[in-house]
């Protein structure tokens, strides 16, 4: 039977425990008890972890031998900050698939409201992906940034930058893998209602590549699912 994988608050050598919210929903929910056993990451490494005492808001763990995990890709994903419950469900969802970096972005079409909350919203965010990982069996969740505004987010490094973009008529998005090598890309989704024209300017100009999904107009989480999903399989 496949263990159930959990992400540790805290590690020290060849202990490791999980705190709160964390930690109560495992025993109160899962009912867990000392002896039982699991998947734990422990600084990036998942170890065999035995239950060795159950307290108030945590639950320590005895770290053994190391299992195999799958490295995540190397894809970063530029998410412009869209309405709260979508963006919190395409973190969770590209999470599972497996993008390693999350970076919110304030566009010109991102709401004020939106964004001047956003700041206080990314502890959540960095807790659903964590969830999220754990579901997933993945090592580590992705890096969840602050929110930055567009300049910023033009200056993210990669060999190939693309910006999905409504109005590209020519290029699709699997286009620009099938002829690459090297691994790893960013990919940067616009708000609702997209990219303004001023925007897709400023990323030619910093040298991303346009790209599309196809005809159909997608509302902005199903964009970046849809289009992180063919990027990492793609790009394996």
């Amino acid at each position: 039977m496949t263990r159930r994988r959990w992400i540790a608050d805290e590690v020290s050598e060849n202990t490791a425990a999980l705190l709160g919210e964390h930690a109560d929903h495992l025993v109160r929910v899962l009912r867990a008890r000392v002896g039982q056993e699991f998947d734990v990451v422990a600084d990036a490494v998942v170890r065999r972890g035995r239950i060795i005492r159950i307290t108030e808001n945590r639950v320590d763990f005895a770290l053994g031998e190391e299992s195999p995990t799958a490295a995540p890709a190397d894809f970063t994903l530029l998410l412009s900050i869209f309405k709260f419950d979508r963006f919190e469900w395409a973190i969770e969802k590209c999470t599972e698939l497996g993008v390693k970096t999350i970076i919110p972005v304030i566009a010109r079409r991102t709401d004020a409201h939106l964004a001047s909350a956003s700041t206080k919203r990314v502890e959540r965010w960095r807790r659903i992906a964590v969830q999220s990982a754990e579901q997933s069996r993945r090592a580590a969740p992705p890096e969840i940034s602050d929110p930055i505004n567009l300049q910023q987010a033009l200056r993210v490094p990669g060999k190939l930058r693309i910006v999905l973009s409504e109005a590209e008529q020519q290029t699709r998005l699997p286009e620009l893998f099938s002829a690459r090598k090297e691994k790893g890309a960013a990919l940067a989704i616009g708000p609702e209602g997209g990219w303004t024209e001023d925007e897709l300017e400023l990323f030619q100009k910093e040298h991303w590549i346009s790209a599309s999904l196809g005809p159909t107009i997608l509302r902005a989480e199903t964009a970046a699912i849809a289009a992180t999903a063919l990027a990492i399989s793609l790009n394996r």
